[in-house]
């Protein structure tokens, strides 16, 4: 069982993450060790890549919706 500083520590990461997402800041670090995880043989953006690609999906021209 981990200590107290650890379990902290693993909230704050969430919490953060969380938040990153609710204002809609992409989270690199996540996809990193996704890509890394599972899969392995795609090479791993560079974080201007992720930005990029993530701003282009979220504001989609003609893809989203008004209101």
């Amino acid at each position: 069982m981990g200590t107290l500083a650890d379990t902290v520590r693993g909230f704050w990461r969430r919490a953060v993450q969380t938040a990153r997402l609710v204002i809609g800041v992409p989270d690199y670090d996540t996809y990193v060790a996704h890509m890394r995880l599972r899969h392995p043989e795609r090479p791993v953006m560079s974080y201007a890549q992720f930005f990029d690609e993530r701003m282009r999906a979220r504001y989609r021209a003609g893809g989203g919706r008004c209101c």
